[in-house]
């Protein structure tokens, strides 16, 4: 997969920092734009951090790239914190994402003259090819390092004007995305004395019924409906927990995307899985008990084992979501089950392979170069071999799966 990585504060994420990012993936042939949040940026040591915290930052872009499967937050820097270097965040990309030759920087006119004096800025160009969008000038710059141009408009929009905008109560809401809005209101970020009315989307999950028309596979309710469903678990969810289900979701996508399955249903599902996480253990099993299938005495003992069928549940209850196969691999990703269709199997793959999992490199080749069945198959023995080494009782679901799949011969 060919990435280009777009790396800076984002305080707030603004549309000039979508357009960039579409622009890379347009007119570059780039696949995915992996976006990195600095926890500390070494060009904004004096303005890092004014009006938000890091986990509002990273909440803002993840709200701001909802449902768009080309583009991936990484939250490398906020978990190193400190000041956050180029050429560290290089390495761990290209060692965590293993991308089709070099990466792609991106970065703006007005820190390209300094390129230079970055730290290690012989390394990154060996690590990466840089590609100077304009900022500040329309006009091709001859710098003294190898790197191409984008050819971008330039927007007039920056982090700081919307900040001061802000807080000096000036109209901004138009440079932001929608979700992005919403948070800096009901958050009352930077300065902001009022906003919208607080409204949470946990309370939708806990008695409003957002649910609108029967879903469908036409493009514009897709993606309708796949927002929706990310926004409520954005809202539920912490930024560690959200953060891995979009990764799944992505993940479900590109394998989708592979083995000849709608790519949006992967995404969707993938999103939705771990919707239910965090309810507590009385809801769990009150909620799984309306799917009809019983539930097992491991289930009794560990309730959170019910979060995927609860999550199931929710999808229907909440979202008017019928679709068996999106349904089936919500329910099914936590244990799998005898006679999985391609969709759980998939969902099953994603959520235990995404990019933020810390699996052996023997697993992710297998991940990129086998069938889907061969996948599941090792995945499946690397999870239970992992939850026997720790004692963990595992469910007869999984372990009829895995009998399932050793005498197809995989």
């Amino acid at each position: 997969m060919k990435l280009a990585i777009l790396g800076g504060s984002f305080n707030p994420v603004h549309l000039g920092h979508l357009f960039l990012a579409d622009t890379a993936l347009t007119s570059l042939n780039y696949d995915r734009v992996v976006v990195i949040p600095a926890y500390r940026s070494p060009f904004k040591l004096s303005s890092q951090g004014i009006g938000s915290t890091a986990n509002d930052r990273i909440m803002m872009l993840l709200a701001a790239v909802s449902g768009d499967a080309r583009m991936t937050v990484d939250d490398c820097e906020i978990k190193r914190e400190g000041v956050s270097y180029t050429v560290d965040t290089l390495e761990y990309i290209i060692e965590r994402y293993q991308p089709d030759g070099k990466p792609g920087l991106l970065i703006g006119d007005d820190l390209a003259m300094d390129f230079p004096r970055w730290r290690n800025s012989d390394r990154i160009l060996e690590l990466a090819d840089i590609i100077i969008a304009h900022r500040n000038n329309s006009r091709h710059v001859d710098y003294p390092f190898p790197h191409s141009f984008i050819d971008n408009e330039i927007m007039n929009i920056s982090s700081h004007a919307i900040r001061i905008k802000i807080k000096e109560g000036k109209d901004w809401r138009s440079l932001v995305p929608a979700a992005v809005r919403t948070i800096i209101e009901d958050k009352k970020l930077y300065g902001m004395s009022s906003g919208a009315d607080d409204y949470s989307l946990t309370r939708q999950l806990s008695g409003e019924n957002t649910a609108h028309k029967p879903f469908d596979w036409d493009e514009d309710s897709t993606l309708a409906v796949i927002q929706r469903v990310e926004a409520a678990a954005r809202e539920t969810l912490g930024a560690e927990r959200f953060i891995h289900s979009r990764n799944t979701a992505i993940q479900a996508y590109d394998l989708c995307l592979r083995f000849g399955l709608n790519p949006q249903a992967g995404y969707l599902a993938g999103i939705a899985h771990d919707l239910a996480k965090q309810l507590d253990n009385k809801t769990q099993i009150k909620l799984a008990k309306s799917d009809g299938k019983g539930i097992s005495d491991l289930e009794k003992d560990k309730p959170n084992l019910l979060h995927g069928r609860v999550a199931a549940v929710l999808l229907k209850e909440h979202f008017n979501i019928h679709n068996k196969d999106v349904l089936e691999a919500v329910a099914a990703h936590t244990s799998g089950r005898e006679n999985m269709g391609p969709l759980a199997k998939v969902i099953y793959i994603a959520d235990k392979t995404e990019i933020s999992r810390n699996i052996d490199s023997s697993l992710r080749k297998i991940c990129c170069e086998e069938d889907l069945d061969t996948i599941l198959y090792a995945v499946l023995k690397k999870t239970v071999n992992k939850l026997k080494s720790r004692d963990l009782n595992l469910s007869a679901d999984t372990m009829r799966l895995l009998e399932i799949m050793k005498e197809k011969g995989n």
